[in-house]
């Protein structure tokens, strides 16, 4: 079906933004539509991100588009929230691009970096002209990072990092790597540039979801940095987990954006596939479905609109982003597998979206805090007792 783009929006949320940040939504939307849209179903066969698009979106101010100074265009939290909305409508992907280079990188950089750390990364990544990725998770290692066993050790005015990541998004095209791991048994964070000897990005091949994003292992081999690579503001698990925080902000109000276009695609085409001699969005089931779809997307924005409200505020807490992400992401993969029943036969081709959101869901619903660890999360915080520990 051709991309006749159309948001819902049941209860009018949209009164809810500012001037500034529906503008800022409805340029993202329009940039998606047409200059994202037409490509994504080739990137998505050939397993290939766009990178002719990064200059592009470094125009638009989308990369750390919630950090102030360095380029960058501190937009409020929502608005940030709905960069992420119609950058997902897109593909997992591209938002997740978007993600890491912002959330993921350039904010470790901008919260506990050094003048000079800020000053020779920060304009350049909000430019696009400098692509970073995250250095947290390993092979066995991902719910559990405190167990990571990269290590560095000192040596002199050098560390030297031995130790490999895994599921790195950018990994093996990132131009720098924020890369954590333990220092005399401490997490530290360490800036480490492409091409340092020893430092290399090996791309993960086969995927069935996130095809049209990057996604890597970090291999580190006696890799050599200079003290000036540590990022010296920032010690223990609270680091990484903080990142993960801004970027689980993202993915709350991202993983929407998955769930509108499909509901948008599964409605349209309710209204011209024909069986029995009428539109299948006739029967009563096809509704029921419709309209399951439209009320839990309704909730997630108002959900989401209230998360940004609490953020610009400084109230949000790292729970309030667990029951978020852990919505919008179940909230979005139910529907996706709405739509492909809506569509039928056809839903399983990639002439429709439908597969390639649900596909791309079931690794969003995964990474950056499973759907089940957030559960516990959140369940810590309603009663007090910890089961994760």
């Amino acid at each position: 079906m051709s991309d006749q783009y159309k948001a819902l929006d049941f209860f009018d949320v949209d009164e809810l933004y500012t001037d500034e940040e529906r503008m800022i939504r409805d340029s993202i939307r329009s940039w998606v539509s047409d200059r994202f849209m037409p490509v994504i179903q080739e990137h998505n066969r050939n397993a290939t991100f766009p990178t002719h698009l990064i200059k592009e979106l470094g125009e638009m101010g989308v990369f750390g588009s919630s950090l102030t100074g360095y380029g960058c265009a501190g937009l409020s939290p929502i608005a940030s929230g709905l960069i992420c909305t119609e950058l997902e409508r897109g593909d997992s992907g591209l938002r997740s691009f978007v993600s890491v280079q912002g959330s993921l990188c350039m904010f470790p950089i901008h919260a506990w970096g050094t003048e000079e750390q800020k000053q020779k990364y920060l304009p350049k990544m909000a430019k696009g002209e400098l692509i970073g990725c995250f250095g947290l998770t390993e092979a066995d290692f991902g719910s559990n990072p405190g167990g990571m066993l990269t290590k560095a050790v000192k040596d002199g005015d050098h560390y030297i990092l031995n130790g490999s990541k895994y599921w790195i998004t950018n990994g093996s095209v990132a131009d720098v790597a924020v890369v954590w791991a333990k220092l005399d048994g401490v997490v530290k964070a360490f800036l480490i540039d492409k091409g340092t000897k020893g430092f290399r990005g090996k791309e993960i091949k086969n995927k069935f979801s996130l095809r049209a994003s990057d996604t890597s292992e970090l291999i580190l081999e006696d890799v050599r940095v200079h003290k000036s690579a540590l990022l010296p503001l920032v010690e223990g698990l609270k680091g990484p987990l903080g990142c993960l925080t801004q970027a689980r902000f993202g993915i709350s109000f991202g993983a929407i954006g998955a769930a509108q276009a499909v509901f948008d695609e599964a409605c349209r085409y309710s209204q011209i596939r024909v069986q029995f001699d009428k539109p299948i969005g006739r029967f009563q089931l096809v509704q029921n479905k419709l309209v399951w779809m439209a009320a839990e997307i309704t909730k997630a924005q108002l959900l989401c609109w209230k998360l940004g409200k609490m953020k610009e505020a400084g109230k949000m807490q790292h729970f309030h982003v667990s029951m978020a992400k852990r919505n919008s992401c179940w909230m979005a993969l139910e529907s996706c597998r709405l739509a492909r029943d809506i569509l039928g036969a056809n839903g399983i081709t990639d002439e429709y979206q439908t597969m390639r959101h649900m596909c791309n869901l079931e690794s969003v619903i995964t990474y950056e805090g499973t759907h089940d660890i957030h559960g516990l999360i959140i369940g810590r915080q309603l009663t007090g007792l910890d089961a994760i520990m």
